[in-house]
């Protein structure tokens, strides 16, 4: 059995939600961990925060999120026409620094890669298309 859904949505942070929610009861449907599931809000939540925020820099713009879900895999992927970023080009923060000595952000990107277990990035046809993965453990 697999869930898909497919939803377009403005550059506007308060429509992240809508997202994450539906990714939670999709997620739950097929029997991921509550870690599992929270690990997959918060990369999504940050990735589609990063194109709201620097890559489309204003409300109005659009941003598909489309997720694929089985029993031992979700995949949601997350595509947009700002300017081509490849967040994989980002350096890992150093995080030995103590926290007076960082600049505030570039944990988004980190954070990411952190908690899934796959992440890719391509520009086709003038859009960013990134793809988060997170494999099932229990």
């Amino acid at each position: 059995m697999e869930t898909r859904f497919d939803l377009a949505i403005e550059s506007e942070v308060a429509m992240v939600r809508a997202v994450t929610d539906r990714l939670e009861e999709a997620m739950q449907l097929h029997g991921f961990s509550s870690e599992e599931i929270l690990d997959t809000q918060l990369a999504v939540e940050e990735a589609i925060t990063n194109v709201i925020v620097h890559g489309y820099g204003r409300p109005g713009e659009s941003i598909l999120v489309s997720s694929r879900i089985r029993s031992d895999r979700a995949e949601v992927c997350i595509t947009d026409t700002a300017p081509r970023f490849d967040p994989l080009s980002v350096a890992d923060p150093d995080i030995g620094e103590g926290i007076d000595d960082r600049e505030i952000g570039g944990l988004g990107v980190f954070l990411i890669r952190r908690v899934m277990d796959e992440v890719s990035y391509r520009y086709e046809e003038g859009k960013n298309v990134l793809v988060l993965t997170k494999v099932r453990k229990s």
